[in-house]
Order: C-alpha cells, then structure tokens, then sequence
C-alpha cells in the first residue's frame, strides 16, 4: 500500500470525527432501505382495493421482498468481501432505488388480480435479490470505521433504521396516497434512493485515504480497533478466501446460533409492524390511510429511541467493567421480555391504547435489536469474513420476514378476520428468544479467538 496516496489529508494536529458523519451516512442509507421494503404496507390497501387482491395473496406480495432477500444474502456477502463496501453498495442502491420507482407502474403493465400480484412480486423479490448486501455492508462500516467500545452505538443506529423509516415515510406516503394515489410512495422513495447515492459515491471512502480525516482520528479508531484496511484496494485482490473451516465455525457455533435465531425473533416483529400493523389499523381498527400512517410514528419513535438505548446502555456497560457477555445480553433479554406485551393489543378496544401499547412493545424490542444482535456480529466475526458472518445472520433472521408476512395473513383468514390471533403469534416469538438468550446461549467470544474488548481506564 503506498504511504502517500493512504495518508488523510487533514492536519493531525486536532481530531476530526468524520466517522459520526459516516455513521449518519449509513443511517440514511439504511432508512431508505427499510422505507423501500416498508412503503407496501402504506400503499397496501389501496393496491388490495383497487385489484381486488385477497388477504392472502397480499401477504404472499408482502413476503416476496423478504424470499429473494434471504436467497441473495450469502452470495452478497461474498461479493462484499471480494469487491468491497463502497462499489457494492453504491451499485445496489442506484439498482433497488430503480427497481422501487418501478413498482409504481403495476398498474400500467397489469391487469387483473393474478396479474398484479405477479408482477408487485416480482418487482418486490428483484428488490430484495439487490438489497441483500446491504445491511452486511453497515456490518463492514461498523468493523471499518469505529473502535470496538463504539460499535453498540453504530449498530443500534443502522439496526434501529426500520423504525427510523416507518416514522418519517409513513405519515409522508399516507399523505402522498391521499392525495395521489397509491403509486406516488413509489415515485417519491425511489428518487430518494437515487440522490443518496450520489451522497454516498461522493463522500464513503476508505479510513486511510478519507481526505477529510485527520490522522489523530485514524489514530484513534486503529487503537480502539477498528479493521481499517479491510476495503484496502490490494488487500481486496490478494485476500485469500474464505476458508472452510471459518464457515463450519460460522455455522456450527452454538453461540452464533442464538444470535441468529435471536435476530429472527427481532425481525418477526419488525416484519409485522412494517407490513402488516397499517393494514391492520386500516382494516380492523377502520382508521383511514393518512390516520394509519400517521398513528405508526408514536411506536417507530419509541422502537428508534430503545434501540439507540440498547446501544449506549451496552456500551456503557462494558466500559464500566461488565464482560461483552453480559452487556449485550442482559439489555436483550430484558427488552424482549418485555415486547411480549404486544399482546395485550389483542384485548383493546381504544386505538389510543393500541398504539400506546405498541409504543411500549417496540421501545423494548429496540432495546433489545440494538444491544444483542448486529452488535455481537462485529464483536465476533472473523476478520477475512465480516460481510459472510454478516450474510449468514442476516439470512436466517430475515426468513422471518418470509413466514411473518405469510402466516399473519393466514392466521387472519382463518379466524375470520382475527388479527388479534395473530398478535399471540408475534408475541411467541419475544419470550422464545429471550429464553434461548438466557439459557442457550452462552459466553459470547470471538469467533477464531480474538480477543474481546477491554473496558476503558
């Protein structure tokens, strides 16, 4: 690597802290992804009537992201690893950003319901199949561009993206359906999508060649252990790959394990709240569509605000002495505990106090998602394979945006319009995982046996 061309073009004299602006840039990137999965739910009902669409065939389109999503997950890791962050994800967002506007000329190139459904599911799988990288890709920024006692925070943030983007994005689209029509969601997130990438081709760099940074801050970041060179152009071309022993620990730990199913169970809710919860006002609480979008906000600020929570609090909790073991899960276990009362939902009769309990649900689910999940991926993946560690979790926790999407809408159906029977089955899935965390899992190590963070002096 040549000295010249990777040292920071700043003075070294004063630390920079161009990596907060980095940490924003992916909060952003990650708000539009999640809007592009969530905005269906919104535009949702308006699609059912207009094509005549069945419970189930709408659940079935609002599984479709989620199918290609977990299918492209391990092959998006790989090219991660091969071809690095910033032209992967670059790449992908202009296409999903594409494939989002696109969405909004079904009805121009479909007519009846058969017809509509195939292609909003085609739309929503080639969407997923793109987006798979990218949450793999934040995995890689996180190991990148921050010391390991910051990580907690960086992750809850980019984890915590979902409610980040229901909040802003719902109330916008439920306007825009009003007043539009149901296309216009599409029309507005996509060209979204395409001027954030532009933001980020013009300001991701790699740490050492970022011409903003100072090298007190690189300093700072390599001392606190932060992978720096991991998108390193020469390092990208002569890293070996993979080996098979490294995937058979990816898969075989038993610790590992836990954290996959556990991000099954944050994803369960997060599926349900961005897919089915405003169609469920909508339908079973007879709120009108702007009334729905609106009423999402008050649990995604809550869910945003535990999951930044979750962060902190577990960082904190290292620095003042607790093991990695017992930070990142204790905030977990606590907090998925607690999202178990969504069920109560099921015996309100006030909308106020549905959303009041949703609000409450998802705070804790966010403080759970934000301490026990991304952030035990970068304290334990493997250096030569942080984006694959990323994939393997990210695929298994997001099947449970295939079965949530599916088996709601059935449960519904077969209780005759019953949501709240469905409710019990979202809530299952908190108290399964809390269990698993309290008694199965484990210590959390690194896999490989690198050594944990040490608390600060």
């Amino acid at each position: 690597m040549s000295t010249e061309t990777a040292q920071p073009r700043t003075a070294a004299g004063e630390r920079t802290h161009v990596r907060v602006w980095i940490c924003a840039l992916i909060l952003l990137l990650s708000t539009v992804a999640y809007a592009d999965r969530s905005i269906l739910s919104i535009s949702g009902s308006g699609i059912k009537d207009e094509f005549g669409l069945t419970t189930v065939q709408l659940g079935f389109v609002l599984s479709a992201f989620s199918w290609a999503y977990v299918i492209g997950q391990v092959p998006g890791g790989l090219i991660l690893d091969r071809f690095g962050t910033k032209r992967v994800y670059g790449v992908t967002l202009v296409i999903w950003s594409l494939a989002t506007f696109l969405l909004g000329f079904v009805g121009k190139f479909a007519s009846g319901a058969a017809g509509v459904v195939a292609l909003l599911f085609a739309l929503r799988f080639i969407l997923g199949f793109i987006e798979a990288p990218s949450f793999p890709a934040n995995a890689r920024i996180a190991v990148m561009w921050f010391p390991k006692l910051e990580r907690g925070r960086v992750t809850s943030l980019f984890a915590s993206a979902s409610y980040f983007a229901v909040g802003i994005f719902s109330p916008l689209a439920g306007w825009l359906v009003s007043s539009f029509g149901w296309p216009w969601p599409f029309f507005v997130l996509g060209a979204i999508g395409f001027a954030a990438a532009f933001v980020w081709a013009w300001f991701m760099h790699e740490p050492r060649r970022h011409p903003m940074m100072s090298q007190a801050e690189l300093d700072h970041i390599i001392a606190g252990g932060a992978l720096v060179d991991i998108d390193d152009s020469e390092e990208l071309r002569t890293k070996p790959h993979v080996s098979g022993t490294v995937v058979k620990a990816l898969l075989t730990s038993r610790m590992l394990w836990c954290v996959y199913l556990g991000q099954y169970a944050t994803i369960a809710l997060s599926y349900f709240f961005i897919t089915w919860f405003p169609i469920y006002l909508v339908q079973a609480r007879h709120m009108d569509i702007m009334s729905a979008g609106f009423a999402t906000v008050a649990p995604s600020l809550f869910g945003f605000a535990g999951g930044i929570s979750g962060g902190w609090i577990s960082d904190d909790l290292i620095r003042r002495g607790w093991s990695v073991t017992f930070a990142r899960k204790t905030p977990y276990i606590v907090g998925m505990f607690a999202a178990s009362s969504l069920i109560l939902a099921a015996f309100a009769d006030s909308n106020i106090l549905i959303v009041a309990l949703m609000s409450f649900a998802y705070f804790a689910k966010g403080l759970a998602a934000g301490s026990g999940t991304w952030a035990v991926v970068t304290d334990t993946a493997p250096k030569e394979a942080v984006g694959l560690a990323g994939s393997i979790f990210n695929c298994i926790g997001n099947i449970a945006g295939i079965v949530t999407p599916i088996v709601f809408g059935y449960i519904v159906a077969m209780t005759g319009g019953n949501y709240g029977a469905g409710l019990y089955f979202v809530g299952a899935h908190c108290i399964a995982a809390a269990l698993l965390f309290l008694f199965v899992m484990g210590r959390i190590e690194r896999v490989g046996g690198e050594e944990q963070p040490k608390p600060a002096m």
